[in-house]
């Protein structure tokens, strides 16, 4: 029984090793640029944009807005990082640029509040 019980204590502490969530490699070194520029970048492009949230278009895409325009960004769940935002906070939001057909999507990667509602 006590094998038994060690077997499964170091079962549970190494699976517990696997799972756990690998973040991978943070690029600090990416463009931080305007919606209006951000649109006109080429596929795959890695930026940073500033603004605000203006509505949901759907379960994980968004309308980001900042003084020079709008674009639809895509923030998964996983993205979130337990942040609860409004349409009056201040994002900061980093992820590749997706270029299909005439639109831009920017496909988010993390997001962070930058100034709080009032």
């Amino acid at each position: 029984m006590k094998k038994f019980c060690v077997i499964l204590s170091l079962l549970v502490a190494f699976s517990s090793c696997v799972m756990a969530e690998f973040v991978g490699f943070q690029d600090n070194n990416t463009t931080k640029t305007s919606i209006t520029e951000a649109l006109k970048m080429s596929d795959n492009s890695y930026i940073t944009v500033q603004g605000n949230i203006v509505k949901r278009l759907s379960e994980d895409k968004y309308q980001f807005k900042d003084s020079t325009g709008t674009m639809t960004v895509e923030i998964d769940k996983d993205k979130w990082g337990g942040l609860s935002v409004n349409t009056q906070d201040k994002l900061e939001l980093s992820g590749e640029i997706e270029k299909k057909f005439n639109s831009a999507i920017l496909d988010v990667d993390t997001v962070t509040k930058i100034s709080t509602s009032k």
